[in-house]
């Protein structure tokens, strides 16, 4: 019978298609494990599933150091140029900085960590692989010259591919102003902590990345001067496995400590502590 039967209406199609954003998630370089981004940030960018340390932008490696609304950024008005007149050097200065940012391939800044003053100078490998051009060099020496005012503990956090090839020699030339300013910092006791991030390797590795007073590494960093490549065409023989990695450095005697992202802050906090002198913050006499 037609009236117990049910009247099929057709569908009307939604107004608005729901779809999930490119950008929402992201994949770990190390394991392939999925996850929204939110979940990665809240993690300090380390994976939930296999604990690699991924790359961290300055910005944000300072927010996990420096206690919250004490970030004040310094030198921000240099600006690499184009001495050489390399080829497409301009360019590439204007992709770096449509990707990462105005600045250059390291951030400067001042803040306090669990209430002591610092001065911290944080490499960005999204400006151009972190390679040491002229302005990486300057903010160095500058945040130097700054904690010898103030007798700051300075910290430099490393990641970069190594000297800025489009600057040549005056790339080189950044090795021997860093190194100068951190020798006077070394004759006047201000402690200097140096961390290596993945990866820390060329002209930086052979300059202010080795030479703190005390060397820390995040877990799995590449850390080098060369590439394996080169090294065994050089050598003419066969490489240990892993053996520029933080761990392999360690157990080598060439970082101090192996120290991952989430003890990051407490670490360097207590280290810079013993090393001023300074009795330490509130609450961390239970810590």
């Amino acid at each position: 019978m037609a009236w117990f039967r049910k009247e099929k209406k057709p569908r009307k199609p939604r107004a608005e298609r729901l779809e999930i954003p490119a950008d929402v998630w992201e994949k770990c370089e190390s394991c392939g494990h999925t996850d929204i981004r939110e979940k990665f940030a809240k993690n300090c960018n380390v994976c939930p599933s296999c604990d690699f340390h991924r790359r961290v932008r300055a910005i944000d490696f300072a927010h996990i150091l420096l206690d919250a609304g004490t970030i004040e950024e310094t030198e921000e008005d240099l600006r690499s140029k184009d001495p050489l007149g390399f080829p497409d050097y301009p360019a590439r200065l204007k992709k770096a900085r449509a990707n990462a940012g105005e600045g250059d391939a390291i951030l400067t800044v001042t803040g306090t960590m669990d209430q002591m003053p610092v001065n911290l100078g944080i490499m960005d490998f999204a400006f151009m692989g972190g390679s040491m051009g002229s302005v990486v060099g300057e903010k160095i020496a500058r945040l130097g010259q700054r904690s010898l005012e103030k007798k700051f503990p300075l910290i430099v956090i490393s990641a970069s591919g190594g000297a800025r090839m489009q600057e040549g020699v005056l790339s080189l030339m950044q090795m021997a102003k860093t190194s100068v300013v951190l020798s006077q910092l070394a004759e006047r006791g201000i402690p200097y902590v140096s961390i290596l991030t993945n990866p820390t390797t060329g002209g930086v590795s052979a300059s202010f990345a080795m030479l703190g007073d005390s060397i820390i590494a995040e877990p799995g960093a590449v850390i080098g001067f060369a590439g394996p490549r080169v090294i065994k065409q050089t050598l003419g023989q066969d490489l240990p496995e892993g053996f520029q990695t933080a761990e392999f450095l360690l157990d080598h005697g060439m970082v101090d400590c192996v120290v991952h992202r989430h003890h990051m802050k407490q670490t360097v906090g207590q280290l810079l502590r013993h090393m001023s002198g300074k009795p330490a913050a509130t609450g961390w006499a239970s810590a």
